[in-house]
């Protein structure tokens, strides 16, 4: 029987049915080996964040990860804080960067979590309605002024300024999710709010607020967020904290050359406009800072204070809370492309 070259254009229906079913199979399977082979040789580590500045370093973590091999950084946007809090508690994932004053009140309750490194500092701002032409906080009396929740670094720098300057009973302070602060602000319900950038951004630029101040100009090197582990993380697998802690700081490092491109690649993780992260890390240039991330005790027992001070918790203590020997030790040199920020040791 001479051979025959086949020929799929001239080949019955069932038969190419066939041979697409049989190739489809075949994509599939491979696809799945892949997929399977890559787990087996990398290690996933989970990370709560929410869409904000200071936590830059989860995107770009996760961006630069995808063709590392060895470990895959899985960045997972949460909506609110509290969530993200009890998938950390759970173990649904490894490693959340939350709000400073709730890792404080975690551990109050129990949580056996540490504070292993601190995001970008600053990049929070108090914006206003243009209608109001407030100049000052004093102008903002009898006004509704939101913050991300009652245990934020916003509302303790707020209650602090209202009480230094005796207008303490003249605001009325709410909680909102930092993602639904500009409509409510576009809509009338909210006269001010503080917020995490870009969100302040957000209302400036579309022309609905005014700038009241920079977080920095009222508490410098103020902490936003920050990222916590749990003790059994660290207890179990040190090596693995110690290069999330190393190269969340590279990040930071590699950002801070290099800010209209890690707006890019923080918009696509952040489904915000690029322009409006750009516009919100350089303005005014520079105000985002990427070199203080070591965590430190004296700033969380000056936050553990005023919680106390303004009733939000019952004790101060935070013994245990910190460990910063992972961001002491951390390997900042040779930063220079994107694919450098990871390295594992």
């Amino acid at each position: 029987m001479p051979f025959r070259i086949f020929s799929f254009k001239n080949s019955s229906l069932p038969v190419r049915i066939a041979v697409i079913a049989l190739a489809w199979l075949i994509l599939i399977s491979w696809s799945h080996y892949r997929i399977n082979i890559y787990q087996d040789q990398a290690q996933v580590i989970r990370m709560g964040y929410m869409p904000v500045v200071t936590n830059l370093a989860a995107p770009l973590l996760d961006h630069a990860s995808r063709n590392h091999g060895r470990t895959c950084y899985k960045a997972l946007k949460f909506s609110s804080f509290a969530e993200m809090a009890e998938a950390l508690r759970n173990d649904h994932i490894q490693a959340a960067f939350i709000i400073a004053p709730l890792a404080l009140v975690l551990r109050q309750q129990g949580s056996d979590i540490k504070i292993v490194y601190i995001g970008n500092r600053h990049e929070s701002s108090l914006v206003v309605r243009r209608d109001l032409k407030a100049e000052s906080l004093a102008d903002l009396a009898g006004t509704t002024i939101a913050v991300p929740m009652r245990f934020s670094g916003h509302n303790l720098v707020l209650r602090r300024l209202l009480a230094d300057q005796g207008l303490a009973r003249s605001v009325n302070i709410v909680e909102m999710n930092p993602p639904d602060m500009a409509s409510a602000m576009a809509t009338g319900a909210l006269d001010a709010y503080f917020v995490g950038e870009p969100f302040a951004a957000q209302t400036i630029r579309s022309g609905d607020s005014s700038l009241l101040f920079h977080v920095e100009d009222v508490w410098p090197d103020f902490i936003c967020n920050l990222l916590i582990v749990n003790q059994s993380l660290i207890d179990r697998e040190p090596e693995t904290v110690k290069n999330l802690v190393q190269n969340a700081a590279r990040s930071g490092i590699w950002a801070r050359s290099n800010l209209d491109e890690a707006a890019r690649i923080a918009s696509g993780y952040w489904n915000q406009p690029e322009e409006l992260i750009r516009y919100a890390m350089g303005n005014p240039p520079d105000r985002v800072r990427f070199d203080r991330f070591l965590p430190d005790s004296v700033e969380m027992q000056q936050m553990a204070d005023l919680m106390v001070e303004f009733d939000l918790t019952a004790t101060n203590e935070i013994t245990g809370l910190i460990d910063d020997r992972f961001a002491r030790e951390a390997d900042l040199g040779q930063v220079s492309g994107f694919s450098s920020i990871i390295i594992d040791q």
